[in-house]
């Protein structure tokens, strides 16, 4: 049975090949191998019994007492076990031992984030997000992703 950590060095790579792999199915947006790597601390990691990373998240703060849960991403063959509402716990958890009041996630998949925990908002009370990476996506401006926000 797969367990959560925080990420480390040697799984980097790993991150970064199953993000990658996951933007085909335009689950998540890429991330370059070295955004992995400056970002590594923001990562939780899914390790299964024999070492290998089968899911990842990622806390990312953006503000004052904002934060954002991202790159969210389990194989294939690991879905449905709840790897991923454990990762969302995970980061929630750090979140509030940050001392973050608010988490917001950008998705296609509400019903999950919905039993997490957040709630659908408006995208105009993320200024923050838009202009610091959402700019930057060729999706801009005609995205289809949900915001949602989780209070601490």
């Amino acid at each position: 049975m797969p367990f959560i950590r925080k990420a480390m060095m040697k799984d980097a790579k790993d991150i970064h090949s199953i993000i990658k792999e996951s933007t085909k199915d335009a689950m998540v947006l890429p991330r370059p191998l070295s955004s992995v790597y400056s970002h590594l601390r923001d990562f939780f990691v899914a390790e299964a019994d024999d070492g290998s990373v089968v899911g990842c998240c990622a806390l990312s703060i953006t503000w004052d007492c904002l934060a954002e849960v991202r790159s969210l991403v389990v194989i294939p063959g690991q879905r449905g076990t709840n790897l991923g509402g454990q990762m969302v716990e995970a980061c929630v958890a750090e979140a509030r031992k940050l001392g973050v009041c608010e988490v917001f996630v950008l998705t296609n998949i509400e019903d999950f984030f919905s039993k997490q925990g957040f709630v659908a908002t408006d995208k105009n009370i993320l200024p923050q997000k838009v202009w610091a990476d959402c700019i930057n996506c060729p999706l801009f401006p005609d995205c289809d992703e949900i915001p949602m926000v989780m209070k601490l």
